[in-house]
């Protein structure tokens, strides 16, 4: 029976559920853990609704390993997807590897004291992975998670070296609130506010948050500006494939976005640092998310489209080749078939696959893995399959932006 352990239950989670509800077959029983346990009925009550199927639910603090530990003893799952916030990653691996359970998620670890994301803390578990005879799969949502699969499979299909590499995330929807982030606040914000790096020939290139700039036309969207910013994928794809020269990640925000961001950084609402209120410690971040929208809810409301993708530029039988390899998410349509914005459903949907791949032992590997160390070709089947269909497209001239 293949049973898998969910832990979180927002967006992401709410997607992943109900596409493992709709492949039932490779998803036998599902269990769900969340600290907020009205979460977790709002989505049983959901797949039961739409699909007939009882999912169990549980109370969990994530944080701490001793108690994760504990419900998986309970549960004795194949697998636990972790699609909790990236602060608990370390604590669920471990309680993973002492209850022999394989281990998936989303986002590299992050500590909550630090705004420093990166794959070492995971990585450095791979022996004890390996010798338990378990697979830990790393970073399986859209960015990182399928731009990974995308690079791989420019790799494997079309190209003999990859020498440089663009991630572009283009966000086209509109929510139609005044400021709101697609995904947690907390780690939204942390992340956008963090010191821009990229990869050129062997060094990482440092630079203030947001400060390089481009205009971009993307397919089915427009012309949107886009943003140098450093991702966790970067740090895997570059260590992965050692003849990159140069590596980076965009990201589109508007211009009203910026302001309101600005001006959070300015009166020190993003700071992480705790401050004295009425005789209290509070973290202003993490009283921002507070009263911030839940990205969850923003679905309703949410319309355009996403497109989400890879530049590749290499050599084939010693010519130079680009390929441009995208992903076009619609909001309304997410909404439609699983009540939430494409955001939740880009990362929710490619989660549920990597996971039926490590259950049905189509993707296996002891040890600690990032996606492009696996084969591309199966993942990218099931993402036509499951909602989220590519296009591959040949560029005549290398972009140079």
């Amino acid at each position: 029976m293949n049973k898998v352990f969910v832990i979180g239950a927002g967006g992401v989670s709410s997607v992943a559920i109900h596409k493992m509800a709709m492949n039932k077959n490779d998803f036998n029983k599902i269990i769900l853990a969340s600290r907020t346990i009205k979460k977790c009925k709002n989505i049983k009550e959901q797949i039961k609704q739409k699909f007939n199927l009882d999912i169990v639910i549980e109370e969990l603090d994530a944080d701490n390993s001793f108690f994760v530990g504990k419900l998986l003893k309970k549960h004795t799952p194949n697998l636990v997807v972790n699609l909790a916030l990236p602060y608990q990653d370390l604590a669920i691996m471990e309680a993973c590897l002492k209850e022999n359970v394989h281990y998936l998620d989303t986002a590299n670890y992050e500590s909550k004291d630090n705004a420093k994301f990166e794959y070492k803390w995971q990585w450095d578990l791979h022996k004890n992975f390996y010798n338990n005879n378990l697979m830990a799969l790393l970073g399986c949502g859209f960015d990182p998670g399928v731009t990974n699969v995308f690079t791989a499979y420019t790799k494997k299909h079309f190209l003999d070296k990859i020498e440089f590499l663009d991630i572009l995330d283009c966000n086209g929807g509109d929510h139609g609130q005044p400021f709101a982030t697609n995904f947690n606040p907390e780690i939204n914000i942390r992340e956008i506010t963090a010191k821009s790096r990229y990869y050129l020939y062997g060094k990482w290139i440092k630079g203030k948050p947001l400060s390089k700039k481009i205009n971009f036309d993307f397919p089915e969207i427009g012309k949107k500006n886009m943003y140098l910013m450093y991702h966790e994928e970067l740090e895997s794809l570059v260590k992965h494939y050692p003849e990159i020269k140069r590596a980076r990640f965009w990201m589109t925000f508007g211009d009203k976005y910026l302001n309101y961001l600005d001006v959070i950084n300015k009166i020190g609402m993003s700071s992480i640092m705790p401050v004295n209120h009425k005789g209290m410690k509070i973290i202003p971040l993490e009283f921002l998310k507070e009263i911030l929208p839940d990205p969850g809810s923003l679905g309703k409301s949410t319309k355009g489209k996403t497109c989400i993708g890879t530049i590749i530029t290499g050599k084939k039988n010693d010519k130079e080749k680009t390929f441009y390899t995208f992903n076009i998410c619609d909001h309304e349509e997410c909404f439609k078939e699983v009540n939430s914005q494409a955001i939740s459903y880009t990362t929710g949907v490619p989660a549920m696959i990597g996971s039926m791949l490590i259950l049905n032992k189509v993707w296996f590997k002891k040890g600690v893995w990032n996606l492009e160390q696996l084969d591309p070709d199966p993942f990218m089947k099931l993402l036509t399959m499951n909602g989220l269909p590519y296009q591959i497209i040949e560029l005549k001239t290398k972009i140079n932006f």
